[in-house]
């Protein structure tokens, strides 16, 4: 497995294919530094000895011992590791830990490889093309980024009635070494500070849109395609009020425009049965790693709420505790559901008509209702947490000095005297609080923050289509039936 510093290394031998602000810049450039950090932080605690039990795995394919971010679950207990992984990492670098997304879509393509090349009768070798890059991505420890949200263009219309089918992204020749490719995948988070970008369709497909069902692997460094970014990153601090840890994401536009990519990298293509399922098992995946990052964000929260309370003197208000208690409430459904999903996974898949059936190579997919069940919960109360931050801190953080004000000797102990709230706690400590509480509040980073929290992964919508779709709703009318002295129709005999 790598070291942070080998990975660091590597990213300043990349080609510079990324575009800021109408320059292009290297992968070691300052706005990236953070969010290379917080990937950074995977290969440094996952060579802590005590932790080795959730971040490592053994490889099915080696029998070596390889991250768990590039590993395919095997059993219940693969899934309960990967989300209490999660949560430990991301209460360690405070929110998403990056590498999530493509452990998410490499456990999607592995199922849906397989599938595909067994309806194709042996005409197609997706699951050994898949298997053969899983390989060498878990030999190097490479991180991978997923890339499935595609611009959509008009959104009441499918992709194969858009005025410009390039909304989606799709295959616009099949050549014997390979196929090339033409479209943008948006919102893709860490692709920038990433080794491999896998892409996936983005929803499901008809007959008639099989170039749209399309999955493979690509360099993030490959000089055919631009990354233009939005990085996020928090104020910067000097020694005085240094940051535990500073975190920091960033977003790609990743374009691809008429990129050829070889067989051997091809997952998928034309199959378009399959495209919407493979769409729908990486959502299922990473809504299941959102019930690790969620609580844990979770945490920071309660945390940040407790200390508030504790600055303001507030802390024993009824009201106050109360509010604390459903940010515990919500982070820990969130976790309890996904655990849950953990508990009752196995080899199948949810199909609409038919329920469940199996799916894949004998690899263990999360159950389906609740893991759309805790990433709902947590996803519709992002703003709720917010607002109950800002209920129990007042208006301070959103005015709060910045950190030079604190540092000058002519506003410096004017500022310390008024910014003071409780005995309790030292003026240095607070000003420290006040500054963390700012950055994950009502800094421009925050804001990013909250509008991935809700929408990354599928918005709630999306979550409740699926929990509403799959949910035996005639077993429970059934129920009450029953009870009322109903009559109840066997569906058998019809």
């Amino acid at each position: 497995m790598r070291t942070k510093q080998e990975y660091l290394d590597r990213l300043k031998t990349m080609n510079n294919n990324l575009y800021l602000d109408g320059k292009i810049i290297p992968r070691d450039h300052e706005v990236l530094v953070d969010c290379a950090g917080v990937i950074g932080a995977t290969f440094d605690l996952a060579q802590d000895p005590e932790l080795q039990d959730i971040t490592t795995a053994t490889s099915h394919l080696t029998g070596e011992k390889i991250n768990r971010f590039t590993h395919i679950h095997q059993t219940t207990d693969d899934l309960h590791k990967k989300q209490d992984m999660t949560r430990m990492y991301c209460q360690k670098v405070s929110q998403c830990i990056g590498r999530c997304m493509g452990v998410d879509a490499m456990n999607a393509i592995n199922c849906v490889s397989f599938e595909a090349d067994k309806i194709n009768k042996g005409k197609t070798q997706y699951h050994q093309n898949f298997l053969k890059w899983l390989e060498r991505v878990q030999r190097e420890d490479l991180v991978g980024s997923c890339a499935q949200t595609d611009v959509k263009g008009q959104r009441m219309l499918r992709p194969i009635e858009q005025p410009d089918p390039d909304q989606y992204l799709h295959v616009v020749e099949r050549r014997e070494d390979g196929i090339v490719v033409r479209g943008c995948k948006v919102h893709i988070t860490f692709a920038s500070v990433a080794d491999e970008i896998l892409v996936l369709p983005t929803r499901a497909l008809g007959k008639d849109e099989g170039d749209y069902a399309v999955a493979f692997a690509i360099e993030a460094d490959h000089p055919q395609i631009k990354q233009v970014l939005s990085p996020h990153t928090m104020r910067k601090r000097g020694p005085e009020f240094q940051r535990g840890f500073d975190w920091g994401f960033v977003d790609s536009y990743v374009i691809f425009d008429d990129v050829f990519v070889p067989w051997e990298r091809v997952f998928l293509c034309g199959e378009y049965q399959h495209g919407g399922i493979c769409a729908l098992l990486f959502a299922l995946f990473h809504r299941h790693s959102y019930s690790g990052c969620k609580p844990a964000v979770g945490d920071m929260l309660i945390g940040m709420a407790a200390l508030a309370a504790e600055v303001n003197g507030i802390e024993k208000a009824p009201h106050v505790r109360e509010k604390i208690s459903e940010l515990i409430t919500i982070a820990e459904l969130g976790y309890a559901a996904g655990f849950t999903a953990s508990a009752k996974g196995e080899a199948k898949i949810y199909v609409p008509g038919v329920g469940k059936m199996p799916y894949g190579p004998g690899a263990c997919i999360p159950d389906s209702i609740y893991a759309n069940v805790g990433r709902c919960i947590t996803g519709e109360s992002v703003f709720k947490e917010q607002q109950i931050l800002c209920e129990i801190a007042g208006g301070m953080p959103a005015t709060f000095p910045h950190e030079g004000d604190f540092l000058n000797p002519e506003t410096s102990e004017l500022l310390k005297k008024y910014v003071t709230r409780t005995e309790t706690m030292s003026v240095d400590e607070q000003i420290k609080f006040w500054m963390i509480f700012y950055d994950y509040t009502n800094s421009g980073i925050s804001g990013a923050i909250s509008y991935g929290a809700m929408h990354g992964g599928g918005s709630p919508i999306m979550e409740q289509i699926a929990i509403y779709g799959q949910y035996d709703i005639e077993k429970c009318k059934n129920i009450v039936k029953t009870i009322g002295g109903m009559e109840v129709k066997d569906k058998k005999k019809k």
